[in-house]
């Protein structure tokens, strides 16, 4: 999974979340520290207001939550959504090994070149990747 730090760094950066079944998500405070959270149509719903999105936690008594509010949550996106975000620039997700363990090198198109982000972990190489090409689009804009 990917971590929260990198999550966070994203958000900042300026990824935008619409929440949809399935998607993996933290609530920021001390009160739910390290607790992940899934969206499902049975248990945590998006509610779409003008005001705002809202996510509602249906039936979820043992937190004695109603709804937290988008802005305080905080997606952890899975691979596969990362790869989509990456669209175009993604060229290419490659294991190698490296001694005792092995590390995930995932090649993109930013800046021009082909860049490699790597860690043991690909979520986190994929969020690498995604995390310097919005910063890259932002600084053309």
């Amino acid at each position: 999974m990917i971590s929260r730090e990198l999550a966070a760094e994203l958000r900042e950066a300026g990824l935008t979340w619409t929440p949809a079944s399935g998607d993996r998500f933290q609530i920021n405070g001390p009160d739910f520290a390290g607790e992940t959270f899934t969206v499902s149509e049975m248990t945590i719903e998006a509610h779409h207001f003008p005001t705002g999105t809202v996510l509602g936690f249906n039936g979820t008594t043992e937190w004695a939550l109603d709804s937290v509010a988008l802005e305080d949550a905080l997606w952890l996106p899975r691979e596969h959504q990362l790869r989509e975000l990456l669209r175009g620039a993604f060229r290419s997700l490659e294991r190698r090994p490296e001694g005792a363990g092995a590390h995930h090198v995932v090649t993109a198109h930013v800046e021009g070149e082909a860049q490699e982000f790597t860690h043991e972990d690909a979520e986190e190489a994929y969020g690498a990747a995604l995390l310097a090409l919005i910063r890259s689009a932002t600084r053309e804009t």
